[in-house]
């Protein structure tokens, strides 16, 4: 799927005036960038690693002014990790001036009167969405380049944000957080006390917990990530749908008409399941993470016929800046190659991979 995915040259940022283009990149490289790690000696790696720099030379130009970084959505941050990453490996000033311009970014990001990020222009209005990439970033910076105070404070921020979005978004019947929320509470979605928005959209809460799996493999300490991240796995858990054993569209609706099986909410939630539980934060998800993503094989991945791979059923772009109602996320169109569903499947494919590895040592492969 990754050379599938570079194939058909996703993840590069050939439109700078398109902002979706920025977490279509970061994804992208992230994905590639866990092949390498996992399987460094791979004949693919070279291949993976000049389209990691390919991907990351395409935002730079974007990237570099932290003025204008405030324009876009906090998807910008995706990219963030691998510019890290290479900057370590050869010093390259361009990337050391875009990380610069990255962090900067985070102090000039308008906040709400709580000192909530807003997720992109909409006044107020802070999503799930956006601590995929924020956070991880936000961490793997502090981890490297700050020390004493100014280090507790980045890692303290990520833990507000986490925080204050679990405050607004949090439903006491499912345990599931919704999309997100309004502080000012005047959207027309806005519930009057929360200011939560009204679904539960599985991509969104696919972030949030990638988002937390992501941080604790860079900061194992935090108690409190790993408290959200244990609740929430137990409560995607007992949100999967019981025939297939995959995530809905919509996840408080289960069943209702209208509703399917998405595939890229799908493939996060088994992504951080997986690597929850290879850490030791969730020893007992295994089987629920293996189940789903089998039936992401049989029903989501696409044999091209020409030596690709495609992947289907994931749904495009869902905003708050919308009605919020049941019937828009039902409505929103249905993408083949969304690289959104396919990078998640790569890393979710990777987890997979060290778990039947894991399951053949201790059991044997009869």
């Amino acid at each position: 799927m990754a050379t599938s995915i570079i194939s058909r040259e996703q993840g590069l940022m050939l439109n700078q005036s398109d902002s979706s283009e920025l977490l279509q990149a970061g994804i992208t490289q992230k994905a590639l960038h866990r092949i390498i790690e996992q399987y460094p000696h791979d004949l693919s790696t070279p291949e993976l690693r000049a389209y990691i720099t390919r991907s990351v030379n395409s935002v730079t130009p974007v990237l570099s002014n932290a003025s204008k970084d405030i324009s876009y959505p906090l998807d910008r941050f995706s990219n963030g990790n691998n510019l890290i990453n290479l900057f370590e490996q050869d010093s390259n000033q361009t990337y050391q001036e875009t990380i610069a311009a990255l962090r900067r970014s985070i102090d000039l990001q308008p906040r709400n009167p709580a000192g909530g990020l807003w997720y992109f222009v909409y006044p107020e209005w802070s999503y799930l969405d956006g601590m995929y990439s924020f956070a991880p970033f936000y961490t793997l910076y502090a981890n490297v380049y700050s020390k004493g105070e100014t280090a507790t404070a980045s890692i303290n921020d990520v833990l507000y944000q986490l925080d204050l979005l679990w405050q607004h978004c949090y439903n006491n019947a499912t345990d599931l957080l919704v999309h997100g929320y309004d502080y000012s509470k005047t959207a027309v979605w806005a519930n009057p006390i929360t200011g939560g928005s009204p679904h539960v959209w599985g991509r969104s809460l696919g972030w949030y917990m990638m988002a937390l799996a992501d941080i604790l493999e860079l900061s194992p300490h935090l108690v409190d990530v790993q408290q959200k991240f244990q609740k929430l796995s137990a409560a995607v858990v007992r949100a999967a749908d019981p025939a297939s054993g995959a995530w809905w569209q919509i996840l408080d609706q289960p069943g209702r008409e209208g509703n399917y099986i998405e595939s890229s909410g799908s493939a996060m939630f088994v992504y951080a399941l997986f690597k929850g539980s290879r850490m030791g934060y969730l020893p007992h998800y295994e089987n629920a993470a293996a189940r789903a993503y089998e039936y992401i094989v049989q029903n989501f991945v696409v044999d091209n016929g020409n030596g690709t791979l495609g992947y289907n059923r994931t749904v495009a772009v869902c905003s708050l800046n919308s009605t919020a109602s049941y019937a828009y996320y039902i409505g929103q169109p249905i993408l083949y190659n969304s690289v959104l569903g396919s990078g998640s499947f790569v890393m979710a494919s990777l987890e997979y991979e060290l778990y039947t590895a894991k399951f053949e040592q201790k059991h044997g492969k009869d």
